[in-house]
């Protein structure tokens, strides 16, 4: 049992790790778009697409208050990300059905398929795409945290790694 929390910890940490990718890239996207309002908003308004996207709503203040008062312009550009960020996609897909699966591992509430079905009406869910495997997965966060900076390599590590899934 505690083998499989470890192992759930590990994706789901593989899935912060996408969300981190997307959240850079929409802040700096939401910078060009909102110039005029400020960093700060920039922020929030990416901190919340992030957590709609994937149903982690923030409940802290400012953001509680940030999401209530934008919902409209948070689902509108939840609504861009297929245009906006193409090359994400397949990440977010991933993740997103990585975060589904971890959710049901452990025995959460299934708003999961909402999460899904959400992702899919907005077309950021690949249909087509198969659901990853675990070391997959791993595999590709991996490759692009290490591309985005956020996974450091070290002096053993090569491009194969995690290879411990």
């Amino acid at each position: 049992m505690e083998n499989e929390r470890g192992f759930i910890q590990s994706l789901r940490e593989g899935v912060d790790v996408v969300r981190m990718i997307f959240f850079m890239e929409a802040k700096k996207a939401f910078k060009k778009s909102y110039s005029n309002k400020g960093e700060k908003f920039q922020r929030l308004l990416a901190a919340a697409v992030i957590n709609r996207l994937f149903g982690t709503p923030n409940p802290e203040h400012p953001y509680k208050e940030f999401a209530t008062k934008h919902k409209k312009l948070i689902d509108e550009e939840l609504s861009k990300v297929p245009e906006r960020f193409p090359e994400l996609l397949i990440p977010l897909t991933d993740a997103l059905r990585i975060h589904f699966l971890c959710n049901h591992c452990e025995g959460m509430p299934d708003f999961s398929a909402e999460i899904l079905a959400r992702a899919k009406e907005a077309g950021i869910l690949i249909e087509d795409r198969d659901t990853p495997l675990p070391k997959g997965f791993m595999n590709l966060v991996y490759k692009i945290g290490k591309a985005y900076g956020l996974i450091q390599q070290s002096g053993n590590d090569n491009d194969n790694r995690p290879d411990a899934l």
